[in-house]
């Protein structure tokens, strides 16, 4: 995909997917262009026309609703909005991040229901294709009256405020942090001024939320099948049984999840002479028996949580509405966070039982038992091995059980009690995040232990698994000797993170 037309089609994580991984340019089709500049021209006519009160337009915002504002003010009240509003604090936002934050507020604004200019939509694009970043912070929005603080931040360059991130130089090129008011004169690009509604239209919305959680799906939906080839590789190691993946059984139970993950651990040991030994064991721990279930089971939530962002970056979240068919502008509630943040919080516990139940793996195959010597090393005693990896690992779990307690069963009130009830999805964004990177090291480090240990057996594995060890060697090279394994799991996190899978495996 060379280039993506907002507003043409419906956008889907696997769109956005796609659009990221080419480093698509992104344009507006021209049924989008005419319904932004019809909305436009529709508010325009309605102010001109009318003396009464329209929130956020010609009164002030929040608890200071009730305060009318002159005609002559009201450009100068949409920038007063921005800076105002521009308070984030904390760690800055990923480049990756704040790029996607671009797109979904683009699409948002496409729909016509927002009364923004062409000019500003097409500004916004601009930066997103010639990679202007504005820098934004992770905290503080509420997720409630959408993400006002880091929506401000994004907006600030539009007006030749704040800072921005651009890349610098054509052979070599590199991220240089400046002023946006430097950048858009290096760009010959002129500040915009907002018109009635823009300034409201750009930091009402549910883009931080919805950015976070967009990248933390797709990362997931990678990290989801990578724990079963993985698992599959340390259940091979462990000489475990196949019988739990036998398809018989999950027909018995037929989530989707389950029974797609059965299919791959089945996948996986195709071919496996390991697997035709005469079973030593009766059963195995649940943590290679109940694989299918544990990780079908977050499979099933990555599926929930996708359908879910797949509606809301295809929704309008800004406030007021404008419905120029129906001659009506309507205040309500579209860009509170609560839908996205009880699924960010569910999303994230579901990816911290991936990194649990590999860590109970880690703890395995490190026992000494079943053949395997204790750590995973030959000489024992003068040497470690992998001893510590598992307390590396032991301890990501250990944090993501602790970042899993909700943000959506918080609230705050904030704006005089106006706003009394919000939804802290911004948190629950955040959070994700970690949880999501967190798995990523986890995973990474059973991999470390299953490759190790995966070397004592004497029968050659499947024809996948051992293609799939060949070219992680070439990275992480056995370990005959104590070393340093920090390099080996920091290797290691990285294949994982270059390792390219096949789009219909996830």
């Amino acid at each position: 995909m060379k280039s993506y037309k907002v507003g043409e089609n419906i956008l889907s994580i696997e769109i956005i997917n796609e659009i990221i991984s080419n480093n698509s340019k992104i344009s507006l089709s021209s049924i989008a262009k005419k319904r932004i500049k019809s909305s436009q021209v529709y508010l325009n006519k309605k102010i001109n026309n009318s003396d009464d009160p329209i929130y956020g337009i010609n009164t002030g915002f929040g608890s200071l609703y009730n305060q009318k504002i002159s005609s002559k003010d009201l450009s100068q009240l949409q920038y007063n909005l921005v800076v105002s509003h521009a308070c984030g604090v904390g760690d800055e936002v990923p480049s990756n991040i704040v790029r996607l934050i671009l797109l979904l507020k683009i699409q948002s604004l496409s729909y016509g229901n927002s009364a923004v200019s062409l000019k500003t939509v097409e500004r916004l694009m601009d930066m997103y294709n010639k990679e202007i970043l504005p820098v934004i912070y992770e905290q503080g929005s509420l997720g409630a009256s959408g993400d006002l603080a880091p929506l401000a931040h994004m907006s600030l360059p539009l007006l030749g405020l704040g800072e921005v991130d651009v890349l610098i130089g054509s052979k070599n090129p590199q991220i240089k942090r400046i002023k946006a008011s430097r950048a858009l004169k290096d760009l010959k690009w002129n500040t915009l001024e907002l018109g009635p509604k823009e300034g409201l239209a750009l930091l009402n919305g549910t883009q931080f939320m919805s950015a976070y959680g967009t990248y933390a799906l797709i990362k997931a939906k990678k990290l989801s099948y990578l724990a079963d080839v993985i698992a599959g590789i340390s259940l091979e190691a462990f000489d475990c049984r196949n019988d739990p993946f036998d398809k018989l059984i999950h027909n018995l139970r037929p989530h989707k999840g389950q029974i797609i993950t059965a299919k791959n651990i089945r996948d996986i040991l195709k071919g496996s002479e390991i697997q035709k030994r005469k079973d030593k064991h009766v059963q195995d721990p649940y943590s290679f028996r109940c694989i299918p279930q544990v990780h079908g089971a977050s499979k099933d939530v990555i599926a929930h949580v996708e359908s879910i962002f797949n509606t809301e970056i295809n929704s309008v979240t800004d406030n007021p509405n404008i419905f120029q068919n129906e001659n009506k502008i309507i205040s309500g509630g579209n860009f509170h966070g609560q839908t996205l943040a009880m699924a960010l919080d569910y999303l994230a516990i579901a990816l911290s039982e991936l990194g649990s139940i590999s860590e109970r793996r880690i703890f395995k195959l490190i026992s000494g038992e079943r053949d395997l010597p204790p750590f995973l090393i030959a000489n024992p005693g003068l040497n470690s091995g992998m001893m510590i990896t598992q307390y590396t690992a032991a301890s990501i779990v250990s944090q993501n059980k602790q970042l899993c307690t909700p943000s959506s069963v918080d609230s705050i009130v904030s704006s005089n009690g106006q706003e009394d009830h919000v939804s802290m999805g911004a948190n629950s964004a955040t959070k994700l995040l970690k949880v999501v990177d967190n798995l990523e090291k986890i995973l990474a480090i059973e991999l470390l232990n299953a490759a190790q240990a995966i070397s004592f057996r004497k029968e050659s594995s499947s024809e996948f698994i051992q293609n799939l060890i060949d070219v992680y060697r070439r990275d992480v090279k056995y370990l005959s000797k104590d070393r340093v394994l920090q390099n080996d799991i920091e290797k290691s996190i990285e294949f994982l993170r270059n390792l390219e899978v096949d789009k219909e495996l996830i």
